[in-house]
């Protein structure tokens, strides 16, 4: 039986991590490369690849969380609530969950680049519009537009590497995708929060659009045209079957929770932050916070390592550790010394990136058809998560201050554990009953 069967932990880089029902359209060959041209580390194109789906990645983050490190300034502005202020990040990550699974099956039909490209087309669009909205009713529409645009890059592009990839390199290659997404989180806000210190939150914000409108025309140029892409149908009731199917399986669902639950503390965080250091007793000025993001190039490091932690401590292993790590980082975030603060920051942007990354490419792992569902459904979930943290936490923090923000993180942060924990069970159980099983296959 199958890791993605029981479970269990894989262990990339061994022959034994790559499941008997690994999604690969590429025959099985008798040796691990032979006969398979899918793209590998050092191997053509995959350079190009890599690069065009970080800079993908730096797009999509800067753009949908372009105002997260600007609310202190939109309040301001438009004499609205950090509550009311955290729906212009709540709506664009609650558009990009809502349209994530259409815009996964229009992949399956029309192909994984032309979905990435027409939805990074949309979304930039938009972005050079929000500067302009004039109230906040209008910004938060225009967010929801851009974050429902965004839908059609995160699930196409972990489509595209299961299909152009191949198994060995695949953590590492979404990873890499996850380390895109770092950059664009942590250039987006330092940039805005320099710019808005001096020019306001619109200028900051229009940057930030010029910026992904250069990634978006970079992305088009570099990544390789698919070679292992087959249509699909778009008929409802094939997809509503794939989704069926994805649900029932019991590693995906808890997959699925686990995102949504890492991205809980992720957004919660990242959106009080800004309110809670323009408070005393550290009252820093905007551009200051803004360059507080740049603890997002840990995200990076730690996301592009989610494969070799997953080889030492198999991917139950790396959860646990991701969980312990955001956790710790939580808790140091109390303190009132900036520099324990940004510790605490450290911790909890290194746990959930990693976290993420081995979560999202043991989806591509475990699913056995319709790939681009299966990610979708991740992120979805993902950004529900996302939504729920923007808006929970901005509640809690107006309720019972940076505490409050806090708890609500480390409630999730236990949610991850106890489901990590409820796999390492079911596959102790199933790895009991296999003998068992064999016994009586003999009798």
């Amino acid at each position: 039986m199958t890791p993605a069967d029981t479970g269990a932990s894989t262990t990339v880089g061994a022959a034994s991590s790559v499941p008997a029902s690994s999604p690969s359209p590429a025959p099985a060959a008798c040796g691990p490369d032979s006969g398979d041209s899918r793209m590998t580390p050092g191997g053509p194109g995959y350079r190009r690849m890599s690069l065009a789906l970080f800079l993908a990645g730096v797009a999509t983050f800067a753009l949908l969380y372009s105002t997260q490190a600007l609310l202190p300034l939109i309040s301001g502005d438009l004499g609205v609530s950090a509550g009311d202020a955290s729906w212009t990040v709540a709506a664009a990550t609650g558009g990009l969950a809502v349209f994530v699974l259409p815009m996964s099956a229009l992949s399956e039909r029309f192909g994984r680049r032309t979905v990435m490209t027409a939805s990074l087309a949309v979304a930039v669009t938009v972005g050079l519009l929000v500067p302009f909205a004039p109230s906040l009713p209008a910004l938060v529409a225009l967010r929801a537009v851009q974050g429902a645009a965004l839908a059609g890059l995160p699930a196409s592009a972990t489509a595209y590497l299961a299909e152009e990839v191949r198994p060995r390199a695949l953590v590492t290659a979404i990873g890499l995708f996850v380390a895109g997404n770092s950059v664009g989180g942590m250039s987006g806000r330092v940039i805005t929060g320099w710019v808005a210190q001096e020019w306001g939150w619109r200028v900051a914000v229009g940057v930030i659009g010029l910026v992904a409108v250069a990634c978006a025309v970079a992305f088009r140029m570099l990544l390789p045209a698919p070679k292992h892409f087959t249509a699909g149908s778009l008929r409802p009731r094939v997809l509503v079957r794939t989704v069926r199917d994805h649900l029932a399986d019991p590693l995906l669902r808890r997959l699925y929770a686990i995102g949504a639950l890492f991205m809980t503390v992720f957004g919660g965080v990242y959106t009080v932050i800004g309110y809670r250091l323009t408070e005393a007793p550290f009252s820093l000025p905007q551009g200051v916070i803004g360059s507080i993001f740049l603890v997002y190039l840990v995200g990076t490091v730690s996301a592009s390592a989610a494969g070799r932690l997953v080889g030492r401590l198999g991917r139950r292993g790396a959860l646990y550790l991701g969980g312990g790590t955001t956790a710790a980082g939580l808790l140091l975030s109390l303190a009132p010394s900036l520099p324990l603060v940004l510790l605490g920051l450290v911790l909890i942007t290194a746990g959930f990136f990693a976290g993420h990354a081995v979560a999202s490419s043991a989806v591509g792992r475990t699913a056995v058809h319709g790939r681009a569902q299966a990610s979708a459904l991740y992120q979805s979930a993902y950004y529900v998560g996302s939504s729920a943290g923007s808006t929970v936490g901005a509640v809690a923090f107006h309720s019972g201050g940076w505490a409050g923000t806090v708890g609500v993180g480390l409630l999730a942060v236990l949610g991850v554990v106890a489901i990590t924990g409820l796999g390492s069970l079911a596959a102790r159980r199933r790895s009991a009953g296999a003998p068992l099983r064999a016994l009586g296959a003999t009798r």
